[in-house]
Formats: C-alpha cells, sequence, structure tokens
C-alpha cells in the first residue's frame, strides 16, 4: 500500500517504518509489537544518538513524501511491564527494549516518562503541535497508554 518503507546497507540493520495518517489503521503497542514480529523483525531499539539521527532523517524522508504532513507519533520498542512499581522515583529504570537488547540510550522529552498508568513509549512526531516546555515534539520521547493508536 505503500505504508511501509524498508532501508538497510550492508552496514547497518534494515529499518521498516510504517506511517499511517488514516487514523483507523495506526494499532496499539502489542499489536504493533506482533506485527513487527510477523515480519520478521521487533520494534525499534535505538542504542545510540546517531540512530536516532539516522530515524530522524528517515521519518522527515517519509512524512516529505506522503500526501502533507500530518501528526502521528510512533511506538518504538521500549516499555515498562506492569511488575514495576510505577510510582517509585526508579520508574524510569525500569523500561526494557521489547527485543532484549541492553541499550542505555534514552531520549526522554523533558518530564518523561511520566509513568503512572504509561508504560509503552512513543517517538514523538506532532510537526502541528505548539512547541511545549521541551520545544517542538518531534522525535524525542514519551511514555503513552499502551492501548492508545500509533
Amino acid at each position: 500500500s505503500g505504508q511501509k518503507v524498508c532501508y538497510g546497507d550492508f552496514k547497518s540493520s534494515c529499518y521498516k517504518l510504517a506511517y499511517f495518517q488514516d487514523l483507523s489503521r495506526r494499532v496499539g503497542f502489542q499489536e504493533a509489537r506482533q506485527a513487527c514480529e510477523f515480519d520478521g523483525g521487533s520494534l525499534l531499539s535505538l542504542e545510540s544518538e546517531a540512530e536516532q539521527q539516522l530515524i530522524e532523517n528517515m521519518l522527515q524522508n517519509l512524512t516529505k513524501s506522503g500526501a502533507g504532513i500530518s501528526d502521528g507519533d510512533f511506538w518504538i520498542g521500549l516499555w515498562r511491564s506492569s511488575d514495576g512499581l510505577a510510582t517509585s522515583s526508579a520508574c524510569p529504570d525500569l523500561y526494557q527494549w521489547a527485543d532484549g537488547s541492553i541499550s542505555p540510550f534514552r531520549n526522554w522529552y523533558t518530564d518523561e516518562p511520566s509513568c503512572g498508568s504509561e508504560a509503552c513509549v512513543v517517538m514523538y512526531h506532532q510537526p502541528t503541535a505548539n512547541p511545549g516546555l521541551g520545544g517542538p515534539y518531534l522525535y524525542q520521547w514519551n511514555d503513552d497508554r499502551c492501548n492508545m493508536k500509533h
């Protein structure tokens, strides 16, 4: 349908991005995770600032090639199990990568993660939103409820 784009070469992984302007096609965290696994991959684990920048560039190219820019955050593979004490000051340390990688790299938006009932993580992509205290809502990470549709 032209919604998925794969980037890769001999030096790096293949990244498959799905961007749906149609809200009815967006899915929750577990559905996104299962879709990636069905395709033989996993939700994105970001291991460095360089990889973060690579993904930002891919998202910029993807949204430029579409029929106009629209808001829509992207699920990444960072989440916190319900076993963790969400109210604990250690909450940020309870997030883990869905593929089991152990990268300590984080790119949280200001005042995130907020924890509580928000246990799954998105990469912000809200180009039409007015900037908040942490600047534009672009590419930083936010914890969100896992049943939200992205």
